[in-house]
């Protein structure tokens, strides 16, 4: 609820103004547009138990006051109290109902009443280190996108270290669009054991630039909080969105995008966007990388005749790399990269560049809401 706070009131998921009510919510999942008509895949509700509301005495036109971590964060203008089906809205949002499907899961365990209304923020968050050098707001990237002469933007959405068909992705989709610069959109929020820790995904993409694979004018590292949804095309349909809002002027989209599973096709991503031309953002559609031993190098999908023979630089390949300390080979992950990576995990991991218990209870939190004086 903080982090999506945040965001609505810093126009992240403009032009949302607050938590969404039922008739969004209804439109959104059925058609993926709001009651304006306007393009949104995704809903963004605030859930609270029904006994809760009741014994609070919330009711539709209260202004109540919204907390974390104990202190104010946001005021809430109570406009509707809803419920809905969730087994239904999870299967019009995400193709399934499968609780096995992490968004579906995090729909059934909605609780039983939405509360839809705007929300004004009373406290800024503070940003934590690292992540207060990557997090700005869309007002402030955007004036510094213009007072760098970035009139063509490509955004990356990444939740992972960097490897060579990341780097080859992002090069490939700056020159496809004939880009100003290319802006790394990391999405730090909700983790599970296994996953990336948050602070090596920032800081190992940024050492990109400072390495010199991307020139210091032309690659910029931000942060974005948000807990994904996996929702395949729905959610580039929602990054693209967000990025825009950012400044961003074209988005690029590779394989699997924000998929999990055999839930979405490989390339379900690109096609959704020939159904959508009022995004207002351009998508920059791109196949595979992989490793091509034939060709001696990182090789193009759509250019590489030797499918056959390909090494795909899959997660589990670069995870076992990173776990085994070993300088890698450049045609998978740059030592810088793994350099960056085993700092992290001293620094900020514990020991580990994998998230762990101990990370989840212990780390330092991205934002706090400072108490009030």
């Amino acid at each position: 609820m903080a982090t999506e706070c945040v965001n609505i009131a810093y126009g992240f998921f403009s032009p949302l103004t607050g938590f969404m009510g039922s008739a969004d919510v209804e439109s959104v999942a059925a058609a993926m547009r709001l009651g304006n008509g306007l393009v949104w895949p995704i809903p963004i509700v605030l859930d609270v138990p029904h006994d809760e509301l009741r014994r609070l005495g919330v009711q539709v036109g209260n202004t109540v006051l919204l907390t974390h971590q104990g202190n104010p964060l946001a005021t809430l203008d109570v406009s509707e109290i809803f419920s809905s089906d969730l087994t239904s809205l999870a299967q019009r949002v995400y193709g399934t109902a499968d609780p096995a499907h992490p968004g579906v899961q995090r729909t059934l365990n909605y609780a039983d009443r939405f509360v839809a209304g705007d929300i004004t923020l009373v406290c800024e968050p503070v940003i934590n280190p690292p992540f207060d050098r990557f997090w700005r707001t869309p007002r402030q990237l955007r004036s510094e996108l213009a007072d760098a002469n970035w009139l063509r933007v490509v955004a990356h959405q990444t939740r992972n270290v960097p490897h060579s068909g990341h780097e080859y992705l992002m090069k490939g989709a700056f020159m496809e669009a004939r880009a100003d610069g290319v802006l790394v959109s990391a999405v730090i929020g909700e983790k599970k054991e296994g996953d990336y820790i948050d602070e090596a995904i920032v800081l190992t993409h940024d050492h990109l630039r400072e390495c010199g694979f991307f020139r210091d004018d032309i690659h910029r590292t931000t942060a974005l909080m948000w807990d994904m949804r996996y929702a395949g095309p729905r959610e580039a349909v929602f990054h693209a969105l967000v990025r825009k809002n950012l400044g961003c002027t074209h988005h690029m989209f590779g394989r699997d995008h924000a998929g999990v599973g055999e839930y979405y096709g490989r390339y379900a991503a690109h096609e959704i966007f020939s159904e959508l031309p009022d995004l207002g953002i351009q998508s920059v559609l791109t196949l595979e990388w992989w490793y091509c031993p034939t060709c001696g190098g990182v090789a193009y999908e759509g250019i590489c005749g030797h499918p056959d023979t390909k090494q795909d630089l899959a997660g589990r390949l670069i995870r076992s790399i990173i776990s085994g300390g070993t300088d890698p080979a450049p045609q998978t992950l740059r030592a810088e990269t793994l350099q960056v990576v085993q700092r992290c995990a001293q620094q900020y991991g514990f020991g580990s560049p994998f998230v762990t218990e101990q990370y989840l209870s212990q780390r330092t939190p991205v934002m706090t809401i400072p108490a009030p004086p």
